[in-house]
């Protein structure tokens, strides 16, 4: 088996008083697209400053290709990152920017200008060498921003949260541009975003973080689908937590929802508003409710139903244009579509 093309182990990092990193671990193959997902302040772009040697762990170690680069500077880990706010050089044309970093290294004059062109042609750039970047729509900034070093050919690609200056249409687009590019090129890339759709989308696999630490990681259908905590299911995707005791090996909740488990004690039960229906009639098994919000939302709606407990449980339904519209108020029951399609989490422990 081949070692992982970036190793993270024990990493700490702390900056005073105040713990930013704690024992981090993270495997990243070659050519595979690692998400680092979390809220702000949980660690993740100082994680990925540390795989660019912008900062040292006060503990742990990283490794490269195989090289423990821990102590190594940025220009010795043939990383190449690109950050939020493309930090492009208005004075330097289209040209200029990509060139920079080839110009430092003191390559020819024919190298450089076939490496350019060349960089410009995979981000889609290549009639627009001589533009300046206050001539460039926000997108094709972050695609010089990408050429610029995609041109250096680094090892490993780093990028922090890139697509956050660009409005939502732009960013979908550019989200899935990305991510066709990278698997073209087969290049290692580790993304920082906040964003749990983008990081879906892009993502081989997903670190999920909170205060400094990895709670879990994995695909995006695992991570989606079987949550190690209940934090991931809350964060990641609408999720609806309902606190539960298991007796016998089955938890009961709602009207006739029996759940079989090998837990024992406390549990919350994560069930996604996609396995929930929305049924007029009271009858049946379920949560008799009132409905207390709906939102059409072009191919889907989403609905709210009080059914008595901490909060209100989320269904989310695709729409049906013909069908019988419910309105706030109604009385509804809410019933379990699938079965198999919930988790059971102990207080503290994975599934």
């Amino acid at each position: 088996m081949t070692a992982p093309h970036v190793r993270l182990q024990g990493i700490r990092k702390a900056f005073g008083a105040l713990a930013v990193l704690r024992d981090c671990d993270l495997e990243v193959e070659k050519g595979e697209v690692m998400t680092l997902l979390g809220p702000s302040g949980c660690g993740k772009t100082t994680l990925l400053r540390t795989i660019a040697g912008f900062v040292v762990p006060d503990a742990g170690s990283v490794s490269i290709g195989g090289r423990d680069v821990t102590l190594h500077p940025p220009n010795r880990r043939s990383v190449g990152m690109v950050f939020q706010h493309y930090a492009l050089f208005p004075h330097m044309t289209v040209f200029g920017n990509v060139a920079y970093g080839l110009r430092v290294r003191r390559l020819g004059r024919e190298e450089i200008d076939r490496r350019v062109r060349a960089a410009l042609e995979l981000v889609e750039l290549a009639a627009l060498p001589e533009r300046w970047p206050a001539q460039l729509s926000g997108g094709q900034q972050q695609r010089v921003a990408l050429a610029r070093v995609l041109v250096l050919a680094p090892e490993v690609l780093l990028l922090d949260e890139p697509f956050g200056a660009l409005d939502a249409k732009l960013r979908q687009a550019m989200q899935v541009d990305l991510r066709q590019l990278v698997r073209r090129l087969g290049i290692t890339t580790v993304f920082v975003t906040h964003d749990q759709d983008e990081a879906l989308t892009l993502s081989d696999r997903i670190a999920v973080m909170r205060g400094g630490v990895i709670e879990q990681v994995g695909t995006p259908l695992e991570i989606y689908d079987r949550p190690a905590s209940t934090y991931v299911a809350d964060f990641v995707g609408l999720s609806n937590l309902l606190p539960g005791e298991v007796r016998a090996g089955r938890i009961e909740l709602g009207r006739s929802v029996v759940l079989p488990t090998d837990r024992t004690g406390r549990v919350t039960v994560v069930i996604r508003p996609e396995h929930l229906a929305v049924r007029r009639d009271e009858a049946g098994p379920g949560w008799p409710g009132t409905l207390t919000f709906v939102k059409h939302a072009g191919a889907t709606t989403e609905y709210q139903v009080d059914v008595g407990g901490p909060a209100p449980l989320r269904v989310l339904a695709m729409r049906d244009p013909g069908g019988d519209l419910l309105e706030v108020g109604d009385r509804v029951r809410v019933e379990l579509r699938d079965s198999a399609a919930w988790v059971v989490l102990g207080e503290g422990a994975r599934p």
